[in-house]
């Protein structure tokens, strides 16, 4: 998600609309003081395992690089 003052926030979830209305009421520490403007990017992963290795080497990544990932679907 892009966020206010143009951060980029990345998590996984099961529920893509349920957790960004969960983003947007507050409901997460990081969104509820950069609230969410709107998704930018989604990927959909077979398992949960391997959602969480994706999420994970997409935090490690520079802004840069995400904001190329984004560019680039």
């Amino acid at each position: 998600m892009e966020c206010k003052g143009g951060t980029l926030y990345t998590g996984m979830t099961k529920d893509l609309e349920r957790r960004f209305k969960e983003h947007l009421s507050g409901k997460s520490r990081y969104t509820s003081y950069n609230q969410p403007v709107c998704l930018v990017y989604k990927e959909e992963y077979p398992t949960r395992s391997e959602a969480a290795k994706r999420e994970a080497e997409i935090k490690s990544w520079t802004r840069v690089r995400k904001l190329a990932l984004i560019a680039d679907r």
